[in-house]
């Protein structure tokens, strides 16, 4: 039996074409920022606006969708929950640390949560709400599901799997996000995020897996 994933895979719920249309909004989001509008993304995609508001609804559903895509990026982990082992949970942890390390220092994720926190609390669009609800939040519950089976498996040992999951961003992210939103620029390296992702996944499984005795 399968940990199936909390959150649709956005390669099956959109199309290849409108993943087309999502990959130049996001571009569009990098270039403009605010200023993107439903004629932009239109002409980027050499599609019609109608076409859009047919797939998407209106703006903020072309934002939300957007977000979405670019979340998928992280993907969710698929283990065994009857076959789990130490060494499989290790791997899974240690690919969702890297694809979640390698989406948020990049410059998609840095401009919208740049333009997000703008919107937090205004109303703006709702963008502020659209990141955090199709962003962050939906990303952990891809997580989430993986450490629940490591408990149920013996592998790990926490009482809430929120405050787990808390204790893991912080560990893989540190303050990669906070220098980035604040202006700092650096791209790492492959090589950098798959070493910064086994340091975390280390360091998260010293804190919560259950060593047994020899």
């Amino acid at each position: 039996m399968m940990v199936a994933s909390a959150v649709a895979n956005s390669e099956e719920v959109f199309t290849p074409r409108q993943q087309q249309v999502l990959t130049a909004a996001l571009d569009l989001l990098v270039e403009q920022g605010d200023r993107l509008t439903m004629t932009s993304v239109a002409r980027r995609a050499s599609c019609s606006k109608e076409t859009l508001y047919k797939w998407f609804g209106d703006r903020d559903g072309l934002l939300t969708a957007t977000v979405q895509w670019q979340a998928a990026k992280v993907k969710a982990p698929q283990v065994d929950r009857w076959r789990l082992d130490a060494a499989s949970l290790r791997q899974s942890i240690e690919q969702f640390a890297r694809d979640l390390l390698g989406t948020i220092v990049g410059d998609v994720s840095v401009t919208l949560n740049r333009l997000a926190i703008g919107h937090a609390g205004a109303e703006k669009h709702g963008l502020g709400a659209i990141v955090l609800e199709n962003g962050p939040l939906a990303i952990r519950k891809r997580l989430k599901p993986v450490l629940e089976a490591g408990r149920e498996a013996r592998l790990l040992r926490f009482d809430s799997s929120e405050e787990a999951y808390r204790s893991f961003f912080g560990l893989v992210v540190r303050d990669a996000q906070i220098r980035l939103l604040l202006g700092e620029t650096f791209t790492p390296a492959e090589a950098e995020i798959a070493r910064d992702a086994a340091r975390a996944t280390e360091q998260f499984l010293a804190i919560y897996a259950v060593h047994q005795a020899a």
